[in-house]
């Protein structure tokens, strides 16, 4: 078959590229630019726990590290009071869930706590009144209405979107990709036409000339040309929120940990402002403007910058400004994501932003989403239309509920919050929301779930409910290879799908005698009988699991089914179904029973 074409450069269709190329299916990336990232560290992304690990596997993992920052922690502050500390679940020993600042003494001069008393500043926290800055006790009785750790919640990744891109781009030089990936450059798209077996695609530029593929994917940004030779309507709202950026380095009095300031309490404050700390002393500052009018100046945004540095620090402290910036968020959520060959992913699909939502986020969970629904159909499929049907019916429902999330909320937040602000819990309970979407969990943040997705078997014989719903992302437990080959299930990802025997004891049994003893024979004979590509793997434990379930994961990290033993038809069944065909009548075998895996 033809090579899937990707319309666009930027990291969706960069990850998009390197996620067909992990299974074997050749592309043709398509760059309207001349494949050089303009730097612009002021230009940043947010990347929760599950699209860093997607990037990481991609290849970009040493990079990631290397150009980025992971929080230690997350406040949030109204006025001059800390309304909430967060440490996360994978903070450096010292910090997570201990709400305590070390080393962090200074502050927001004159901040008080949520009892009402005075404090050194941003570290004080129920450390007692009149302490001096940089004096650190233990938290006291009232600091759990501040502070708390997030139980689960990896710390999300902080990265300039041009470290990023060039990662990806990178990661394109390197097997397998190098292979299978073309890049072609100064080549914009300016016709596009299907027929029953391809895509043909016209582009002017250096490289004038038409494309042969077997599918083509816009991502190719908001002004997308693919949506709109696709005649796709792209409704929605204009200039939701309007920001003003800076990147600059500097000395914060909480090095680490990304702060949320609303109503701070200086004249050019405005309604919200935030830090979230880059590698080599580096934060990008973002203020919150008002939706129109208010052109920010030069001389205008280095006043903000100083009054800001002095509300937090006491004094102006010394900076270094290294890149400035006004963006505004707009939402839209297109029409339709897929017309028979073609298909939309990223900001050509949809636009966020407010409220911390994240649109590289969704954009990258697009490209993950599609990849292996194109691998299947491009390796051949008994029913690819289902396949890839699932992408619009799981991405875009995801998307439109994140969006009418943020819509709802968006009047409370940003006008004051009205008679909700006057009531007991009222204001708390808005910042809440608020943090839910910085810190990736609720309805803001919370990575999708696809329970009504058409790949997800409905009601399958022999069925178990564990910790996870199915359509879930599933826990990121230990796990082991037949081979003996030990990792995180989520490492695993990416190829193919995953049976995962939750198998007590295999931890500390010897390999030799756990593979070849109890259900594993028969397991292992199930899964290479299967109808997908599927790699076997047992873990000791799954939240809420019972010893011997099996359960069956999606190449993107989301649990198909869980199966209380081993079930061979009921699994073959619910793996047809994952790879689009029709479920067949289940079996009604007996599992074997075993105390040993």
């Amino acid at each position: 078959m033809d090579p899937v074409i990707i319309v666009g450069a930027g990291p969706v269709g960069l990850a998009l590229a390197l996620a067909l190329a992990a299974q074997e299916v050749p592309c043709v990336v398509l760059d309207e630019g001349a494949g050089e990232d303009e730097y612009r560290p002021a230009r940043t992304a947010v990347l929760r726990a599950d699209t860093a690990g997607f990037v990481e596997r991609l290849g970009c993992g040493a990079a990631l590290h290397e150009e980025g920052v992971r929080w230690n922690a997350w406040r949030a502050v109204r006025r001059r009071q800390l309304v909430h500390r967060h440490t996360f679940a994978d903070a450096p020993e010292g910090v997570a869930g201990t709400g305590e600042a070390r080393g962090h003494g200074h502050g927001l001069p004159g901040e008080r706590d949520a009892a009402g008393r005075g404090s050194a500043g941003l570290g004080g926290l129920g450390r007692g009144a009149g302490r001096g800055p940089g004096e650190v006790t233990g938290p006291g009785p009232d600091a759990k209405a501040a502070e708390e750790g997030v139980e689960g919640v990896p710390a999300p990744l902080h990265v300039p979107q041009h470290a990023l891109t060039g990662a990806l781009r990178a990661a394109l030089a390197a097997p397998p990709a190098a292979r299978l990936v073309r890049l072609v450059t100064e080549s914009r798209v300016d016709a596009l036409e299907q027929d029953a077996g391809g895509v043909s695609v016209h582009t002017r530029g250096r490289h004038e000339t038409w494309w042969r593929g077997g599918y083509v994917v816009g991502c190719d940004g908001a002004r997308s040309t693919v949506r709109k030779l696709l005649g796709i309507r792209f409704p929605g709202r204009t200039a939701v929120e309007r920001h003003a950026v800076a990147m600059l380095r500097t000395e914060l009095p909480w090095p680490g940990e990304a702060v949320l300031h609303r109503r701070p309490p200086w004249r050019s404050g405005g309604d919200e402002v935030s830090a979230r700390p880059l590698p080599d002393g580096g934060w990008r500052l973002d203020w919150l403007l008002p939706p129109r009018g208010e052109l920010v100046t030069p001389e205008a945004l280095v006043s903000r910058i100083r009054e800001t540095l002095a509300g937090w620090c006491g004094d102006t402290p010394a900076y270094e400004l290294v890149d400035t910036g006004v963006y505004t968020v707009h939402h839209r959520l297109a029409r339709s994501w897929r017309v028979d060959r073609a298909f939309l992913a990223g900001d050509a699909a949809h636009l966020l932003g407010a409220l911390g939502t994240q649109g590289l986020d969704e954009g990258l969970r697009d490209a993950e989403n599609l990849a292996w629904k194109l691998a299947g159909a491009w390796h051949g499929g008994d029913s690819p239309q289902v396949l890839l049907d699932s992408y619009e019916a799981e991405r875009r429902t995801a998307v439109a509920a994140r969006l009418r999330a943020a819509d709802q909320a968006l009047p409370a937040l940003r006008s004051g919050g009205g008679l909700r602000t006057y009531l007991r819990g009222g204001a708390r309970g808005l910042d809440a929301l608020l943090a839910d979407a910085h810190l990736g969990r609720g309805p803001l943040g919370a990575p999708p779930a696809y329970p009504l997705s058409p790949l997800t078997p409905m009601d399958p014989e022999s069925a178990v409910e564990v910790g996870t719903e199915p359509g879930a992302p599933v826990a990121d437990v230990p796990v082991t290879a037949p081979d003996g080959t030990a990792g995180r299930l989520r490492d695993r990802l990416g190829r193919s799908a995953l049976v995962v025997l939750v198998a007590p004891g295999t931890g500390v049994w010897d390999r030799r005698h756990w593979v070849t003893a109890g259900v594993m024979p028969r397991l292992a004979e199930t899964v290479r009988a299967l109808p997908v590509a599927a790699e076997l793997l047992v873990t000791e434990a799954y939240p809420g699991a019972a010893a011997h379930t099996v359960l069956l994961v999606r190449p993107d990290g989301h649990l198909a089914a869980a199966f209380a033993g081993v079930h061979p038809d009921a699994l073959r069944t619910a793996a047809r179904t994952l790879r689009g065909g029709a479920p067949d009548r289940q079996g009604s075998e007996t599992p074997e029973e075993a105390s040993v895996p």
